[in-house]
């Protein structure tokens, strides 16, 4: 019997219907609704490719229950940017070539977001610790770390000039 499953996602509220609410919230994501962006690497919460932002905080989809994140606001990487274009994270991997194959990217993406969203002006340490959260098989972490260092600089700009983030 299905279990109906309400929160919001991407600041739209939805409601599913899921058959196992003690499913991972990686598998509704995917598979219930079609939001691919996500990406499963390890299945045990360590790799972050499953990085999404709940209740402002990241998290590893692949360990979260899907039934746990009734009420709640859930964030995947195709919730970010908006009418205007890309999140400033975004941005600043696409400025400073932050990805190869791009797997890791959207775990990157959604832990960095959310330590902006927590500090706007995280220092080293706290990006060091953010970008190491989440494996990368291609990079090497130079441009990724290159790309969060960006991405806090156009927050800053952002700030400076008024936009808010």
């Amino acid at each position: 019997m299905a279990v109906p499953l309400r929160f919001r996602l991407n600041e739209e509220d939805v409601e599913i219907h899921v058959q196992d609410p003690t499913a991972p919230l990686l598998d509704v994501l995917r598979g219930d609704l079609g939001l691919t962006g996500t990406k499963s690497g390890c299945a045990i919460g360590y790799c972050g490719a499953c990085t999404v932002v709940v209740d402002g905080e990241a998290v590893p989809s692949c360990v979260q229950m899907a039934g746990l994140v009734e009420g709640r606001d859930v964030r995947t990487v195709e919730g970010l940017g908006g009418p205007d274009g890309l999140d400033p994270v975004q941005n600043a991997f696409v400025k400073c070539s932050g990805l190869q194959c791009g797997f890791c990217t959207p775990g990157h993406v959604m832990a960095l977001r959310a330590l902006l969203d927590e500090d706007p002006d995280p220092g080293e340490e706290r990006l060091r610790e953010t970008v190491d959260g989440n494996y990368c098989r291609c990079t090497g972490y130079v441009k990724i770390l290159d790309s969060a260092r960006a991405a806090v600089e156009l927050g800053r700009a952002a700030r400076a000039a008024g936009e808010g983030r």
